[in-house]
């Protein structure tokens, strides 16, 4: 057991620049759905227990100016388990809907790395190989 009970991750928190084109990326092309609808911010979509709190940059607006270099300290990507069939099936169908995708093989798992409409790296992996 976790410390302190934990179950897993619950969200992770997001800004970007446009909340609708987000909620349109994450629900279309991940098919994630609106977990709690009577929140108006964070706008918050997923599956399951697991999900992307999704606020407007202005909400929260970054610390550092825009011309500034990317900090060493960041997010790297947002990384999803999916099984296998389902892998294979978003290795195939984003590939028709023209989404960028890039696999990679790290031995254990599977990986597919693409961008949200912000440039947030979200991951498909599956250790189902």
């Amino acid at each position: 057991m976790a410390r302190f009970n934990s179950t897993g991750l619950d969200h992770v928190a997001i800004a970007v620049d446009d909340v609708e084109r987000s909620r349109a990326f994450y629900e279309h092309v991940l098919g994630f759905e609106r977990l709690y609808p009577e929140w108006d911010v964070p706008l918050v979509m997923g599956v399951g227990e697991t999900g992307v709190a999704i606020f407007h940059e202005s909400v929260h607006p970054s610390a550092a100016p825009a011309e500034a270099e990317a900090p060493g300290i960041r997010i790297l990507h947002i990384a999803f388990r999916v099984d296998r069939d389902g892998f294979d099936a978003a290795r195939s169908e984003l590939v028709e809907e023209g989404v960028e995708a890039r696999f990679s093989d790290h031995g254990i798992s599977h990986s597919l790395y693409l961008r949200d409409p912000d440039g947030h790296q979200v991951e498909l992996t599956t250790y189902d190989v």
